[in-house]
């Protein structure tokens, strides 16, 4: 490990990698399906395939940075990342698209794992649970201004150029891991054995704990991703929104998820974490009820003022849940964050993907999503370990 101090803002710069590959093309999609010649569906499905590749390769980058250390995970996260969005950027049909997108979630899921287990590294089991939400309120700013960036390029150059901004930020955000991200792993971290196998997950996974904050963060996340991937249909196509109007809607929730954010551990602090997070709950369930009571209004407050009230409650999942799920396991943080990223995007992905199934519309999806987390808790408090997590929650 090195005694070099890490500066946030290196942190802050891996974890946007994701989020700006996601947001910065969605007012293109449209575009994008007719350029190739291909079905919106498909092209959503772009979406859905990054977080699935960003979730699955949490399996092996947990286990790379324990064993080989943070700073080479993160320089060939980013290499790969930037050959995905190349290649995207050239892509001449769907299915080349779709391929790029699983190289830029494997390089995007390496980043993510680099900067949380890098931020428990150095801040310890106690500060990071504060620095994740301010690593949370960061990832809200990407969504904020890369939507209305997106549909700046596309009217200016075509939907490709989403794709050269961003190649040139994983060229830029390459050269700060390399100049500026020492290597973070602690001396006494576990790395022997097998870089997969049973044995190195199974304390993580057998840990009441981790598996209650686990859940919450992977439910709080299916909302994020039922809202990213109904959005564009419900306000674009449905609610006949131009792309610029979906841009200012997305940014303006965006904003409110920022302020969540940052206001989260002032919350947190002063109610306590098990209030905060019953409070949180129920203010989800609350959108919830006001989504399915507003669905018949064709304006676009109607579906997003609700969104806008359940993001603050996910917000402070966020903050109560990703630090208490690392909280015990230092010796082993690149593994254990690895097995969150996992459960949050794979997880999530399977979750809104069996609900989109259903002959239900993208409304009562989110709302039934925006409800699970209240479900989850209740569930809990029923299995025998939940003195120990009520006793974490204190």
């Amino acid at each position: 490990m090195s005694s070099r101090p890490v500066p946030f803002y290196v942190f802050m710069m891996l974890v946007i990698m994701s989020p700006l590959a996601i947001d910065i093309f969605l007012p293109a999609i449209p575009v994008i399906a007719e350029s190739l010649n291909a079905t919106l569906a498909s092209v959503q499905a772009t979406v859905a395939v990054f977080l699935a590749a960003m979730g699955l390769g949490q399996i092996v980058s947990g286990p790379l940075a324990d064993k080989f250390g943070r700073r080479p995970l993160a320089i060939g996260g980013i290499l790969i990342y930037l050959i995905g969005a190349i290649t995207a950027s050239f892509a001449p049909s769907v299915e080349i698209l779709l391929f790029s997108r699983v190289l830029q979630g494997l390089g995007a899921c390496a980043l993510s794992v680099t900067a949380m287990s890098g931020i428990r590294d150095c801040y310890g089991p106690e500060r990071s649970a504060t620095m994740y939400s301010y690593v949370n309120g960061v990832i809200c700013v990407i969504p904020a201004l890369a939507p209305l960036l997106g549909g700046f390029l596309t009217e200016v150059g075509g939907w490709r150029y989403n794709f050269y901004f961003i190649s040139a930020a994983a060229v830029i955000i390459g050269l700060f891991i390399v100049f500026k991200l020492p290597e973070t792993r602690p001396a006494d971290t576990k790395s022997e054995g097998k870089l997969i196998s049973r044995d190195r997950y199974r304390n993580i996974l057998a840990n009441p704990v981790f598996l209650y904050h686990s859940g919450l963060m992977m439910l709080a996340m299916a909302v994020i991703i039922g809202y990213v991937t109904t959005s564009p249909a419900v306000l674009m196509v449905q609610m006949e929104q131009t792309p610029l109007a979906f841009s200012y809607w997305f940014g303006l929730n965006a904003f409110i998820n920022i302020i969540a954010a940052f206001v989260a551990p002032k919350c947190i602090q002063y109610l306590g974490k098990r209030n905060a997070l019953y409070v949180a709950i129920s203010v989800c369930v609350m959108s919830a009820l006001l989504l399915i009571g507003l669905s018949g209004v064709a304006e676009p407050i109607a579906f997003m003022g609700p969104v806008f009230c359940g993001n603050v409650g996910f917000c402070f999942i966020f903050a109560i849940c990703g630090g208490s799920a690392l909280k015990p396991f230092g010796q082993e943080a690149g593994t254990a964050s690895a097995l969150m990223g996992l459960f949050q995007m794979t997880g999530a992905s399977v979750i809104v993907g069996l609900l989109q199934l259903l002959p239900i519309t993208g409304t009562q999806v989110l709302a039934i999503l925006m409800c699970l987390p209240m479900t989850w808790v209740l569930v809990s408090r029923l299995r025998a370990s939940h003195p120990i997590i009520r006793e974490t929650l204190a």
